[in-house]
């Protein structure tokens, strides 16, 4: 387990969360609200084990939850299960093609609220669904969909100039002399 990747994931779905409630230009310029933690999601899950992605769907949406009109505890299971269906597939998933990141982050931008919303009907809660709901859907897809590249793009940068580099040795020693025919 990369702890440095872990943190980093951490501390970036709290900042994704804190910045979603603290700063609402977006929301009020597209009517709607770019989830940020289904992004997270889909990079934890191709990138880290399954521990983090774990953490992830336990903290994020937690820390959600405690922004928003949703029960507490309402978005744990939409985004475990987001990830947890990437990770057991990502082998065979090419994660380093920015078209396959945007794929995976429009499938885990629109799946994360329609779970969601049915697991709040099936709590018996009343969720605010009408035709403007279709619009924050999509908006909330594209949103997402957009900024998974980016996302890929960032952790990437923060890896290569934060994290811990594997120094390569070369097979041979540069002041060794190669003797070649018969001695």
């Amino acid at each position: 387990m990369n702890v440095f990747r872990t943190i980093l994931i951490l501390a970036a779905a709290f900042l994704a969360v804190f910045g979603e409630a603290t700063f609402p230009v977006l929301r009020h310029w597209l009517g709607a609200q770019v989830d940020l933690l289904p992004v997270l999601m889909v990079y934890a899950a191709l990138n880290a084990d399954i521990a983090t992605v774990s953490l992830l769907a336990v903290l994020g949406g937690l820390w959600f939850d405690a922004l928003s009109a949703n029960p507490l505890g309402i978005s744990i299971l939409p985004l475990y299960i987001v990830g947890f269906l990437i990770s057991i597939r990502r082998d065979l998933i090419l994660r380093e093609l920015s078209f396959a990141q945007l794929v995976l982050g429009t499938m885990a931008s629109a799946i994360v609220p329609v779970l969601s919303i049915l697991l709040l009907l099936t709590a018996g809660k009343q969720p605010l669904l009408g035709w403007g709901s279709i619009w924050q859907w999509l908006v909330m897809t594209a949103g997402g969909a957009a900024a998974t590249p980016f996302v890929f793009a960032l952790f990437n940068w923060c890896n290569r100039s934060l994290g811990y580099q594997p120094r390569i040795e070369p097979g041979f020693r540069p002041d060794r002399e190669i003797r070649r025919g018969r001695i």
